[in-house]
């Protein structure tokens, strides 16, 4: 999967990554280990930040969002609780970096994002991957995608004011929702678990990400933090 001929040794920078910013820091999902280690985060970024691709730190991917720290990327997989039998959702394609991971760990993944640019451009690397069960669909994520519901797992890579009550309605019984919800600068990853038709909720990790743009989410802004 890596790019040849370009003097720089990804697959290691690759597991040095998992090794000192992931599992060292207390990611134990062995399956997410194995897909940070197989999928190649510096195809998902724009030629220039491609040495800087295994760093932890999040990168610019144009259009003023940038694609996530990897110790968060491997954090929201794990907390969705995967085995492989899932249909997941993903709001915020983003760069297609954390649909890429998803696809190593759920049956089917639906990406939506609301930049027509980066909604194209993620699906075309998601192709390239040969990750053929994840599809990238255009739109405001935080309506969800009703015409797929119920999803096993809800993942949002964007932060949210609240959590939005059309992706708690689109959650199977026994799903997950992994969602950053708080203020524009400062938020809490949160995990809804829907049983015996309520939901639970706990908070995981803090954190700050791009805005939720939507329905349900914030106006159009022009701020910079973490995203898919």
């Amino acid at each position: 999967m890596d790019a040849p001929d370009t003097g720089t040794n990804f697959e290691e920078l690759r597991l040095g990554m998992v090794a000192r910013q992931i599992r060292r820091r207390g990611i134990r999902a062995e399956r997410v280990l194995d897909a940070m280690e197989s999928i190649p985060r510096h195809l998902f970024v724009p030629a220039e930040q491609e040495p800087s691709a295994y760093m932890d730190e999040p990168l610019p991917i144009g259009e003023g969002q940038t694609i996530a720290q990897p110790f968060m990327v491997a954090a929201m997989a794990e907390a969705l609780l995967l085995e492989g039998h899932e249909r997941v959702l993903e709001v915020g394609a983003g760069s297609g970096y954390q649909a890429a991971i998803l696809s190593m760990l759920a049956m089917e993944v639906i990406a939506i994002e609301t930049r027509p640019s980066l909604a194209v451009s993620a699906g075309e690397k998601l192709s390239r991957l040969g990750c053929t069960n994840v599809r990238v669909e255009i739109g405001d994520g935080s309506l969800g995608f009703p015409a797929a519901a119920p999803f096993d797992a809800i993942l949002v890579t964007a932060a949210a004011p609240a959590i939005p009550p059309p992706l708690l309605d689109q959650l199977a019984e026994g799903g997950r929702l992994v969602i950053p919800v708080g203020p524009a600068n400062q938020q809490e990853l949160l995990r809804i678990a829907r049983r015996g038709g309520e939901t639970h909720s706990e908070a995981l990790y803090a954190c700050r990400f791009v805005p939720l743009l939507g329905r349900h989410g914030w106006p159009r802004l022009s701020q910079d933090a973490t995203h898919g």
